[in-house]
């Protein structure tokens, strides 16, 4: 028997606050390099379904990361379609989208929805779990990926497996179950339950079938949202309208624990969904004393614990089973065994207006990406760093000036209509209301100095009068 191509959904969309503080809005944790293995998950996510029997993957995302997904499929030469969601609506509306487009491109499609921030490392175990739930798939099941489980977590919804589906490992599915509490947990490892993944095989076709019987708003502003939708660059933005009247719900819910065409593969493969801090722990790689250390970290008599730092140096003694974090701007710091508590602090530091809970310093942008150096009354200094043959909009502001120092590089530079090189160590000044735009024209990355003075030095203080990167 052939083999069918399986198309893969990879929904990259998700915020990952567990995380924080390196994982935020700004910039969430399946774009950001977690392990020791030069790679951000989504990357990952990206090569384990490179090559036979997958075809060209159809990533959805937030349009505010598009340009960061385009940027790491290039780094791996991989081309995809790139589908941007105007806003979150969860996993329901996400693999709407995608069931739709896969049956566009192949009336048969068999696809997989996987989340881009998942951690597997047998690869080949994976593409052969897949292939297993495909030929399952092609009969007109709906396989769940199923986790056996390693411990009676209360941190997973679980699946209890009904009857055998022949294949080794594979089930009906008899049913979901929420997160449980620590004892009923270890009920259900006893009994052979499964986690749920939250990763699927199906016909397109059976898909769009079950959300047509189930969740019929759900699909018709999926597609509502794809026959609305435009191209930009290199990808499709989904209707704004149609696409936020659609529910916000998990396919679960809107399908899965409805349908009787549910199945089950119990996976062969390793699996995390690094839901936090002490779940990356528990798979990175560790010195003697079981310690995680990832930046500039210098540990004494110092066991289990997770350090991490992005560039200051991060100390310490005598501690156990501690995660400490540090960024430019924020610190974490407890217990291993609360780190799955940091949720709750984020959405308290959100309440009180505080930055660091959505924003990183460091900004990326298709251009490059800047950072804040200091802040404060009517004035602003940033670094920025244009990466060769970037170029930034034609813009203007209302409230303030600007004074550009190249520190590395070459500075093409237009005013008012006028251009100009500055290069290392020289400097020009941008007055009030003047029209400006920076480029890269030179072979190695630019490095420059912003000075801001005025009134109001915010990003919304931006007039784009052209923008080759089309957010004009």
């Amino acid at each position: 028997m052939t083999q069918a191509t399986i198309t893969p959904l990879i929904m990259a969309g998700g915020a990952g606050t567990r995380l924080w503080p390196v994982s935020r809005d700004s910039m969430p944790k399946q774009f950001i390099q977690l392990l020791d293995d030069g790679l951000s998950t989504f990357q990952a996510t990206l090569l384990r379904v490179k090559g036979a029997p997958f075809g060209r993957p159809i990533v959805i995302t937030n349009h505010e990361f598009r340009f960061v997904v385009a940027e790491q499929l290039q780094a791996l030469g991989i081309a995809g379609d790139i589908v941007l969601e105007p806003e979150r609506r969860d996993s329901a509306a996400a693999v709407a989208v995608g069931a739709l487009l896969a049956q566009k491109q192949d009336p048969a499609a068999i696809a997989v929805a996987l989340a881009a921030d998942h951690v597997i490392m047998d690869a080949a175990h994976f593409r052969a779990d897949c292939a297993t739930a495909a030929e399952l798939a092609a009969t007109g099941l709906i396989m769940t990926l199923g986790i056996v489980p390693t411990a009676p977590s209360s941190a997973y919804g679980y699946i209890e497996p009904g009857t055998s589906l022949g294949a080794e490992g594979a089930s009906r599915l008899s049913r979901f179950v929420e997160k449980p509490d620590q004892a009923t947990a270890q009920g259900y490892l006893e009994c052979g339950f499964l986690w749920n993944s939250g990763n699927f095989v199906f016909s397109a076709g059976v898909m769009i079938g079950e959300l047509e019987r189930f969740a019929p708003d759900i699909l018709a502003g999926a597609g509502a949202s794809i026959d609305a939708a435009k191209t930009d660059l290199d990808f499709i933005r989904l209707d704004p309208p149609a696409f936020g009247a659609i529910p916000k719900t998990s396919i679960d819910y809107a399908v899965m624990e409805k349908t009787e065409k549910a199945g089950v593969l119990a996976a062969s493969f390793d699996w995390s969904d690094i839901g936090a801090w002490d779940s990356l722990h528990a798979i990175a790689n560790k010195d003697g004393a079981g310690n995680v250390l990832q930046g500039p970290i210098v540990a004494i008599d110092t066991k289990d614990s997770l350090l991490r730092s992005d560039d200051m140096l991060l100390t310490a003694i005598g501690v156990k089973d501690l995660v400490a974090v540090a960024t430019r701007d924020a610190v974490l710091i407890a217990p291993k065994s609360e780190a799955g508590r940091v949720k709750a602090l984020v959405e308290q530091l959100k309440a009180q207006g505080r930055p660091e809970a959505s924003e990183h310093l460091r900004m990326y942008r298709p251009w490059g990406w800047y950072q804040r150096i200091d802040l404060g009354a009517r004035f602003q200094v940033k670094r920025i760093n244009v990466k060769t043959g970037g170029k930034l909009s034609l813009q203007k502001h209302f409230h303030r000036s600007e004074h550009w120092i190249v520190v590395r590089g070459t500075a093409e530079v237009t005013l008012d209509g006028q251009v100009s090189h500055v290069h290392e160590n020289e400097s020009i000044y941008l007055p009030i209301g003047c029209t400006h735009r920076l480029a890269n024209p030179g072979k190695i990355d630019l490095e420059l100095i912003e000075v801001q003075v005025g009134s109001y030095t915010g990003e919304d203080d931006i007039v784009r009068l052209e923008d080759v990167y089309a957010r004009a």
